[in-house]
């Protein structure tokens, strides 16, 4: 009886001291353009192309007592496919026909450049975080170029650390928001379809 007490008060007091160090969170975010477009195009076909600018695939951490151990982190590999899908939406939105490798046509490039989650370091909990998304559009139609920088961001207070659902949507939330204002932008759809 009193061996089953003792283990069942190391198991209370190791979940009492994993409480205060965070797990990895590999996220799986699913961005979604957050408003309708207007058409300016007529159906003609752009080449659309979305790559992963990002240094790593580290966001960063969720602080607490081991930020080291807190690492947030989206793979290139779960993001991208999503990306291209909702960027080919967007187009076809704009009244263009997505169409990989299409000679001659216009090229539309988004690259994610930033993705960032920041907690403050000090302190035992996660109470706030702050996170950050940078799509860049670079657009080419003959001789015509344009380039253009779209970012959002969101500050975020917690009652608790935030769990791997909780962080997962607001990464979505950010990411659906910056990819919004670049599809949003008329130049866009204007050198696409000159």
């Amino acid at each position: 009886m009193l061996q089953r007490l003792l283990i069942g008060l190391i198991a209370v007091t190791s979940l009492t001291l994993a409480g205060c160090a965070h797990s990895p969170q590999q996220l799986s975010p699913q961005p979604k353009l957050t408003t309708q477009l207007a058409p300016v195009g007529h159906g003609q076909p752009v080449v659309v192309k979305v790559v992963d600018g990002r240094p790593s695939p580290t966001l960063g951490t969720r602080g607490g007592l081991y930020p080291e151990t807190s690492a947030i982190s989206v793979q290139g590999q779960d993001i991208l496919p999503k990306l291209q899908a909702q960027a080919e939406a967007a187009v076809r939105l704009l009244g263009f026909t997505p169409t990989p490798g299409a000679y001659n046509a216009p090229q539309l490039t988004v690259t994610l450049a930033e993705l960032k989650y920041q907690s403050p370091k000090e302190g035992l909990y996660v109470t706030e975080a702050t996170i950050s998304a940078t799509f860049r559009a670079d657009v080419a139609n003959s001789n015509r170029r344009y380039s253009g920088r779209y970012g959002a961001s969101l500050d975020q207070r917690f009652g608790m650390a935030p769990n791997q659902e909780t962080n997962t949507k607001l990464v979505s939330d950010v990411l659906s928001d910056a990819l919004t204002r670049l599809f949003k932008d008329p130049t866009v759809g204007q050198v696409l379809g000159e």
